[in-house]
């Protein structure tokens, strides 16, 4: 099963939390503040491998979360980090928030790394307080959170051999006999309107990715029609095979197919013309494809091309077909990602994936209580540690310089109302 689009939950594994401790050894008098750090909680990182083809594996394993750093100890002992969650993808993955849309990054080449979903950093012990107006703080930090989003998974058409040619010509056809996938077939004169991927399996264990990619029309490499979409997929395979109809049904002569097609290719990127092309003569069952193919290589005069004649429909012609085009794969090297990507995507650069949000909000629940919500104020309510004083007091003024007493009194707040952080519940005191 050929896999290209899946839906993934990574968590950046939390910080460890700081410790309140001191020292108590003898003869040291007035020993101090002795809690250590948290360690930082792992990433989740994805690497591009070059030997993974399709996205099979997230089909079994959907949930990835980095280990969260250790606890800080006493003696100021910082804990340990943890390690980093490392993911393996196919090249061509391109990853994106689920709930945004936006793209996180777009993994091509092999070594490529981007992280995720950062770790938390570790939480401060009480050594980290100690000021000369309280030189023994019971005071002490809980771990950051990791940052857990949702995320899709797309493989974007990095197949071995790509089908091009005009619309209707047979490409789905040809895709769905030769491999399992099941792209929708019928007489349409408009194009098909995603790529369709299949695996395509030889005698002696040989395989190869095949791609049904949107048919191409003149003035594609302006835009027309699906052309820089296509055209963006078809930079990514290293044989093209071009599909012509021989049959002449849709009224179009075969040869002058093939001539506006290969120029639309040129126009976009010289580089494409670097690729090895296979022609198939597809649609040879019908009766006059045996003239037009003869008409075809006349005009074409070349002897060096590779022309398949084939029939999709009666599977004529096709193994031929696919071992050329795994002969022609063995000896074709792949083409540097670099080099064929658009001018205008700078792949040096990869995304950032800070929360840009305001600090908080306020909202009102059924029963009248206020509800504050935000990144930056669950972040710091998630690392405050309650069970000591010290701590309570520094969340109350680090609320208070945020601007939410101020903002919660124009928004009514009276003395002795509820306010809620997430599952727990406050009482605002003026």
């Amino acid at each position: 099963m050929f896999v290209d689009h899946v839906k993934v939950y990574v968590k950046g594994g939390d910080g460890g939390d700081g410790m309140v401790a001191f020292r108590r050894e003898k003869y040291i008098a007035y020993g101090g503040p002795a809690g250590g750090d948290g360690g930082k909680g792992g990433d989740v990182v994805f690497i591009v491998d070059e030997g993974l083809r399709t996205l099979m594996d997230f089909r079994y394993q959907r949930h990835f979360k980095a280990p969260r750093g250790e606890h800080g100890g006493s003696k100021n002992r910082h804990g340990k980090g943890g390690g980093d969650m490392v993911v393996k993808v196919p090249p061509g993955t391109i990853v994106k928030d689920l709930e945004t849309g936006t793209i996180i990054a777009d993994l091509v080449e092999h070594g490529q790394t981007a992280v995720i979903a950062k770790g938390g950093r570790g939480g401060r012990g009480n050594s980290r307080f100690a000021t000369p107006q309280n030189p023994a703080p019971e005071l002490s930090e809980k771990g950051e959170p990791g940052l857990e989003r949702e995320i899709t998974l797309e493989l974007k058409v990095l197949a071995d051999a790509g089908l091009v040619g005009f619309p209707s010509v047979g490409k789905s056809t040809l895709l769905s006999v030769v491999s399992a996938a099941k792209p929708k077939i019928a007489d349409y004169h408009f194009t098909t309107l995603v790529p369709n991927l299949g695996m395509v399996e030889l005698e002696g264990g040989r395989t190869f990715v095949l791609a049904d990619l949107p048919g191409l029309i003149e003035g594609a490499h302006e835009g027309v029609g699906l052309g820089h979409q296509f055209l963006r997929h078809i930079e990514r395979t290293r044989v093209i095979v071009h599909v012509v109809d021989m049959s002449g049904m849709e009224g179009r002569d075969p040869y002058e197919d093939f001539i506006t097609i290969n120029e639309e290719l040129e126009k976009y990127n010289l580089r494409l013309m670097e690729r090895p092309q296979i022609i198939v003569a597809n649609k040879m069952d019908m009766p006059e494809a045996e003239e037009n193919l003869k008409q075809f290589k006349e005009k074409l005069d070349d002897e060096e091309a590779l022309i398949f004649p084939i029939s999709a429909i009666t599977r004529e012609g096709l193994d031929q077909l696919l071992f050329a085009v795994a002969d022609l794969l063995e000896t074709t090297p792949e083409f540097p990602m670099h080099e064929i990507e658009d001018e205008d995507e700078d792949r040096s650069v990869l995304y950032k994936h800070e929360a840009e949000t305001a600090d908080f909000k306020i909202t009102r629940d059924d029963d009248g209580a206020f509800v504050l919500s935000g990144y930056s104020l669950e972040r710091l309510f998630k690392m405050t540690d309650f069970n000591f004083d010290q701590s309570v007091r520094k969340f109350a003024r680090q609320l208070r310089g945020m601007g939410v007493d101020d903002a919660l009194r124009e928004r009514g707040a009276k003395d002795g109302d509820t306010v809620r952080i997430l599952d727990f519940e406050f009482e605002f005191i003026e």
